[in-house]
């Protein structure tokens, strides 16, 4: 016979079972599973309950409530999610569209049409393309002005070539005002675009605010002393622009004075073209007034204008001051012999030319001759390249310089030829 345990104990049991069912059972209502099994797993046929648990009434009666309760969390929850969904407003939106197009495709495609200009097909397929060059596409000014739209918040473009689009003011204008807010853009061609003197005026405005721009081409734009009028401070505050290309403009006397104020204080070109301009006389001796006192410039193209004799003999004076210009082009300058030897006494202490070129000059042999006894003459001189092109030389000067290249074998130098006879000639001392 089997013994009996305690009622109490029985009880006890009972109810700790009970307790922890009913925790299941409200745990998996919850969650949509039935721990139980069958209804009536634990309970008698007469319905009594044997292991503390509930009777079908109840648990159904339970189970409803517990389904209200998680239906009223449901609701809560969605209610919640509503509140912090909410739709994006205007400005949102056009922030989201903007990060959707950030090639600026859709405002330049309405700028087009609020200007009613076609759009250009070459611009919307290189939008994203680092380099756009869009030559020769007759955009005219109300063409600009819609590509300009779009590149304010480019972020793809970094060189921009614009030549001969004939934008005119008004096309530059918006040009220098896109490169006003544009901060990754460094190169920018706008040569042989008519911008005259009231579109330099603009680039000018836009080099006082631009500290990004490395390369910047205005040849070919009909700018006179007036422009440099402009362009000069903006020269004294930029430190950013390392090249600038003037060339083939019709700068002359008081763009040289200009310069000659600007280029002492300015830190940061390395590179300047001035070839094709007027610049003669008093201009060019200011001119070379400026190159001498400024320490960053490495390279300068002075090619056709008219040094002449009073020219030479300042830049001479500039090579004798200046420490760090590399490259002096002087080709087709009327540069006589004297100016040649001016030049020449200034390459005498000169360390730092590596190029000179003074060819097409009617510098006569005596000229080249002169320049290059300089060069025997000075031991420190760092010239590599001389070119005298067009310019007939007689013995004396080849006798010199195949002395010279004793000294200097890497020494280059281009002249137009013997005279034929190479008669002597009194050669010019320095």
């Amino acid at each position: 016979m089997e013994p009996l345990l305690p009622s109490g104990l029985e009880d006890d049991d009972a109810d700790a079972r009970g307790e922890k069912l009913q925790l299941a059972e409200r745990r998996a209502s919850a969650t949509g599973v039935d721990v139980r099994g069958p209804k009536d797993q634990h309970s008698s046929p007469d319905g009594n309950v044997l292991d503390g648990g509930e009777s079908d009434e109840e648990e159904e009666e339970e189970e409803e409530n517990d389904e209200e309760e998680l239906r009223g969390h449901q609701s809560v929850s969605s209610e919640e999610n509503y509140d912090t969904d909410l739709e994006l407003g205007d400005e949102e939106e056009e922030e989201a569209e903007a990060a959707c197009d950030p090639a600026g495709r859709t405002p330049y495609v309405e700028a087009c049409g609020a200007l009613r200009v076609a759009p250009a097909s070459s611009f919307l397929r290189h939008m994203r393309s680092s380099e756009l060059s869009m030559m020769h596409r007759g955009l005219g000014p109300q063409g600009t002005k819609a590509l300009a739209v779009p590149l304010v918040t480019n972020t793809s473009i970094l060189r921009l070539n614009l030549r001969d689009n004939w934008m005119e003011a008004m096309g530059g204008a918006a040009v220098a005002e896109m490169l006003k807010e544009n901060c990754n853009i460094t190169e920018v061609d706008l040569s042989d675009n008519a911008l005259g003197d009231d579109g330099a005026r603009a680039v000018a405005g836009m080099l006082m605010e631009n500290r990004t721009l490395v390369s910047l081409r205005l040849s070919g734009n009909h700018l006179t002393d007036r422009s440099a009028e402009h362009l000069g401070p903006a020269l004294m505050a930029n430190s950013a622009l390392r090249h600038l290309d003037l060339s083939h403009n019709a700068l002359g006397e008081r763009a040289g004075k200009a310069l000659r104020d600007s280029l002492p204080e300015n830190t940061g070109l390395r590179s300047l073209n001035l070839a094709w301009n007027c610049l003669r006389g008093r201009g060019a001796v200011m001119l070379a007034g400026g190159l001498g006192a400024n320490v960053f410039l490495r390279a300068v193209d002075l090619t056709f204008n008219g040094f002449g004799k009073e020219g030479a003999i300042a830049l001479g004076q500039a090579l004798k001051e200046n420490y760090v210009l590399e490259e002096l082009n002087l080709s087709s300058n009327r540069i006589p012999p004297e100016g040649a030897i001016h030049l020449a006494m200034g390459l005498k202490v000169n360390k730092t030319i590596k190029s000179l070129n003074v060819g097409r000059n009617p510098i006569q042999s005596a000229g080249c001759y002169g320049i290059l006894q300089a060069l025997q003459e000075n031991p420190d001189s760092a010239v590599e390249t001389l070119d005298f092109s067009d310019v007939a030389v007689n013995q004396d000067f080849e006798d010199l310089h195949a002395a010279v290249k004793e000294r200097f074998p890497a020494l280059t130098v281009n002249h137009g030829g013997g005279t034929g006879a190479f008669r002597k000639a009194k050669a010019w001392k320095v």
